[in-house]
This record gives C-alpha cells, sequence and structure tokens, in this order.
C-alpha cells in the first residue's frame, strides 16, 4: 500500500526532511551521472555501507554508516524513499525538533546498517538506500502519533485514482484513509514475514533486517522522549 498524505497538522516548517530529500536526489543524479560502469560501482563501494570492511577498516567505514543512506539502486528505490520520507518525516521532525531529528535520521541509518550487517545477507554486498533511516521514521511516528489518518493507495489502482482525482476532491474505496497504527502496524508486519519467509533476508534486493532494526531504533526512541515529555509536565520532578 502506498501512502499519499496525511491529516497532521505541523507548527513549524521541515527544513530537515526538505534537505534531506533534496540532498538524496542531488546524490542520485551524480550517481547516475557515473554510469554502471567502475566509476558508479566504485561509488557505490566506497559510500555503501559494506559489513565485511566496517570489521577488517573500522575506522575508514564508519562514516558509511550514513552514507550508504544517500545512495539508492534506481529511481524507483529512490522515489519510493523519499515519498515515505515526505509524508511521514515532516510530524517526527515538528515532534523531536530539527536538531533532534537530524541526528535521529543518522542514528537510525546507523542502527539499521548494524543490525543488517550482523543479520542480513553477504557481508562483502553494499547495503545503499534510506529505507534502514525512514523506518525509524516510520517506528518513531507510529508511537507518537498512532491515531492520525494516513490516505493509502492500493496497489494496482493508481492511474484510476488519478484520473478521478480531476473530477472529485472525495476519497475513493481504493484511497482510504487508515490510522497510522493500522497502516504501519501492517507495513512492519510485512517486514517481518518477508524475514520469516526469506532465508536470506534480502530477497529482491530488500534488506529487510535493516528496516526492522532501523523500525525498533525509531520506536525507542519515541517511547524514550515521550517518557521525558511527560516527567516535564510533572512538577516538582
Amino acid at each position: 500500500m502506498i501512502p499519499l498524505r496525511d491529516r497532521n497538522p505541523r507548527s513549524a516548517l521541515p527544513y530537515v526532511t526538505w534537505a534531506l530529500v533534496v540532498a538524496n536526489v542531488v546524490v542520485y543524479l551524480y550517481q547516475a551521472s557515473l554510469g554502471t560502469g567502475l566509476a558508479g560501482l566504485r561509488f557505490v563501494f566506497d559510500n555503501g555501507f559494506v559489513p565485511a570492511r566496517l570489521v577488517a577498516e573500522p575506522l575508514a567505514a564508519w562514516p558509511t554508516l550514513v552514507t550508504y543512506a544517500f545512495l539508492h539502486g534506481g529511481l524507483a528505490h529512490l522515489l519510493g524513499n523519499m515519498l515515505f520520507l515526505f509524508v511521514f518525516g515532516d510530524n517526527v521532525e515538528d515532534r523531536l525538533g530539527h536538531l533532534r531529528y537530524a541526528l535521529f535520521y543518522a542514528g537510525g541509518a546507523a542502527i539499521a546498517a548494524l543490525v543488517h550487517g550482523l543479520l542480513g545477507g553477504d557481508p562483502r554486498t553494499p547495503l545503499v538506500g534510506a529505507s534502514g533511516a525512514i523506518s525509524a521514521v516510520l517506528g518513531a511516528y507510529i508511537v507518537i502519533y498512532p491515531q492520525q489518518r494516513v490516505q493509502t493507495l492500493i496497489p494496482g489502482l493508481i492511474a484510476p485514482w488519478l484520473f478521478l482525482r480531476l473530477f472529485s476532491r472525495q476519497a475513493p474505496w481504493y484511497a482510504p484513509w487508515l490510522p497510522a497504527w493500522a497502516y504501519i502496524g501492517f507495513w512492519a508486519a510485512m517486514q517481518g514475514l518477508s524475514v520469516l519467509t526469506d532465508g536470506s533476508s534480502t530477497g529482491e534486493g530488500v534488506a529487510w533486517w535493516a528496516h526492522i532494526g532501523g523500525f525498533a531504533f525509531g520506536m525507542t526512541v519515541a517511547n524514550v522522549n515521550a517518557r521525558r515529555e511527560r516527567r516535564a509536565d510533572v512538577p516538582g520532578v
């Protein structure tokens, strides 16, 4: 299911989320300009996260715990990730604040990469893509905004939705508004099911364990932040 938008107002402009989207697009355009030859492969191996390299050369490899999240395996990979980031990232940034959100995003990318390195597939294959960090955003969103509504497009019905959208402001049955707990909960369940049904945990080039690791990190940070906010609201605590 494809998220289209949510009904969740924010109090400030999401500068960090916008900057992340722009950075991902710029890096992808540069990566695409290198082509699929030696230069392109070297760029991916130098900046993607390679678990074996982190063990062999930890000082040289640690920046790739974050840089890998700005590389993508293709245009569809980029657009899908940026859609999720655009829909869910602004409200998480609004709640955490710009600086903490930026650190949270980087931390989510790093934790996702480490979990993938421990439990994922071939340690010599570079991990690329923002989905681990965005999974952290989803984990935070479901904790902070479980009841907020997300308009969801059922795959296979994109063309009729685009056509009818020109003539009606009403959400058709195949683009319903779902509570975030249902939409993100279904997404999380699919990640777990994919790990169970795919022995390599990287079926079709998808790093399922990175998604799970990032999601767990996001939920943990959001819960800790919620407890801090509750304590701050209690006088004398």
